[in-house]
């Protein structure tokens, strides 16, 4: 059980929230800052994307991975899911 966040304290799973979220603010900012020095659009993709990715591991760390998955693919946000893992996929 390796990615079952319940095995988790809850003050650790508030941690690792916290800095997850705060790591992706930060790579959004930082992303959106870096834009207009020349090719900035490839330094805001890699830190936009970045900054997508630590604030969707911030929940993890909440809800759990199997639990965040599930809500993620429910038929109302399946779409939504799928468009933005595909942009996030497409990076790389």
């Amino acid at each position: 059980k390796v990615l079952d966040a319940s095995t988790l304290s809850f003050g650790t799973r508030i941690r690792w929230f916290a800095i997850c979220f705060v790591a992706g603010v930060v790579c959004s900012i930082l992303g959106t800052a870096l834009l207009w020095l020349p090719k900035g659009i490839k330094l805001f993709a890699v830190f936009y994307t970045l900054g997508n990715i630590a604030a969707l591991a911030s929940t993890c760390f909440l809800m759990g991975p199997l639990k965040q998955l599930k809500a993620m693919f429910e038929p109302k946000r399946l779409i939504a899911t799928v468009v933005m893992l595909v942009n996030i996929l497409s990076l790389l």
